[in-house]
């Protein structure tokens, strides 16, 4: 291989960075807007009409675009006058233990107080939330074995740090907390309200409206059976059961959900508010009778040659097509073949790449997904002929979860919502299931 064709080969990879993007930004590919409906055009409206504060709520499996789409609600939120707040609560929270609305508090409030640090260069009012809640700490919770710093730098590299790294810390705080949950919401809300008037103050503008849009906590989920039914469980209790705190006087939030959540509480928006759940599915290439969708594989071939012109040097339409197909609109797994069958390549003569390359990524992509048990095989069988969850019961709702985090199933939407599962593992669920 010359060192040309592999300079390319390296500049394609590198151009598939998984992260969101602004909707000015050149790879950005506005795909749902031309939608018959565009939820985040729907969500933008609700939050831009209502004069009172307002909770919203973002559902959608992890790499169906959520944080790019956020990005664009923000720009439209601020062209609209709005002050906008965005965190990744990826950087606040582990999102393999079971959450409580103490730590979660504690978690998006340290991450707003941060962003209106970023943003304004200066404090929230009084101080920082992380000094806030060391104090209340340090003053009405002893935990064993954890000495916090006053100061912004010392309690925020103090429970930040130990709320996303330190499961044992993040335990005992738990614990320590339930006697408190009254006094730390009430703080919380009282830190939000706080926030959004000196926001005003600075703007000049009595009555500036301010949004939180707090991203990435569908990514919350257990490993192993019975620890990610008690994950699960525990986001559940966080949304149904302390709903009520979950609305901030005068500030609007969005929070990022995921997509098992809706199933296992029914009308979960009317809890929230009475507004409806946003849903970002994944890109529509396959329609529900197994036909490609012409369109949709055009948004992924746009999506590519955005990030890289030169891609038909490469990928012919037809392998690209075939590579969309075989991820099923999943904007990760198209990205991971793609870079699969990049790497598979160097040492190839001819280009573009041989079909051969691209089966040989595609069934190492679908290795990654396996095995699957047999009882699990019976489950995506039904969803693949009928395209719905067939949950028999919510006992069974971990195990659906399960598959929609490690993308066995997918979800789609053209005029209702529907299920299929992931296009790699069907010639998998073909086998004869008595053996």
């Amino acid at each position: 291989m010359s060192a040309d064709i592999r300079a390319k080969l390296k500049r394609f990879n590198n151009s598939l960075v998984d992260e969101p993007l602004e909707p000015d930004n050149p790879c950005y590919v506005p795909y749902l807007q031309k939608a018959a409906s565009d939820p985040i055009e729907e969500l933008f409206t609700g939050i831009s009409w209502s004069e009172a504060a307002t909770v919203n709520l973002v559902s959608g499996q992890r790499s169906s675009g959520k944080s790019t789409e956020l990005r664009r609600l923000r720009k439209g939120l601020e062209e609209d006058g709005c002050v906008v707040f965005l965190c990744d609560m990826r950087d606040y929270m582990n999102m393999a233990t079971p959450v409580e609305i103490t730590d979660f508090f504690i978690s998006i409030m340290g991450a707003l107080s941060e962003e209106f640090e970023r943003k304004y260069k200066r404090d929230a009012p009084r101080e920082s939330y992380w000094e806030r809640i060391t104090k209340f700490l340090n003053t009405e919770v002893q935990i064993e074995g954890l000495s916090l710093e006053a100061g912004t730098g010392g309690a925020k590299a103090g429970i930040k740090a130990s709320l996303k790294e330190d499961p044992s810390f993040k335990a005992k705080l738990q614990e320590k907390l339930r006697g408190h949950v009254a006094r730390l919401v009430q703080e919380a809300h009282g830190f939000a309200v706080e926030v959004v008037e000196q926001v005003r103050k600075i703007t000049g503008d009595p009555d500036k409206k301010v949004v939180y849009l707090i991203d990435s906590v569908e990514h919350i989920r257990g490993v192993g059976a019975d620890h990610a039914e008690r994950v699960y469980k525990s986001v559940e209790n966080l949304f149904s059961a302390h709903a009520e705190s979950l609305h901030f006087s005068l500030l609007h939030v969005v929070y990022t959900i995921p997509p098992y959540l809706t199933p296992l509480v029914p009308g979960l928006g009317r809890y929230l508010g009475g507004g409806m759940v946003c849903y970002l599915p994944s890109v529509h290439v396959l329609k529900r009778d197994g036909d490609a969708d012409v369109e949709g594989l055009g948004v992924m071939r746009r999506i590519i040659d955005c990030r890289y012109p030169d891609r038909r040097e490469i990928f012919g339409d037809t392998q690209l097509d075939r590579m969309a197909l075989d991820t099923g609109g999943d904007f990760r797994e198209f990205f991971r073949l793609i870079r699969g069958s990049l790497l598979k390549a160097v040492n190839i003569a001819t280009f573009p790449v041989p079909d051969s390359i691209i089966d040989d990524a595609s069934n190492h992509l679908r290795r990654d997904m396996l095995p699957i048990a047999r009882e699990d095989k019976e489950w995506l069988r039904k969803i693949a002929a009928s395209k719905d969850a067939e949950l028999e019961s919510i006992a069974e709702l971990p195990r659906l979860a399960r598959f929609f985090d490690t993308n066995l199933v997918l979800n789609y939407r053209n005029d209702d919502y529907w299920y299929d599962v992931h296009p790699l593992l069907k010639p998998v669920l073909k086998d004869d299931p008595a053996k």
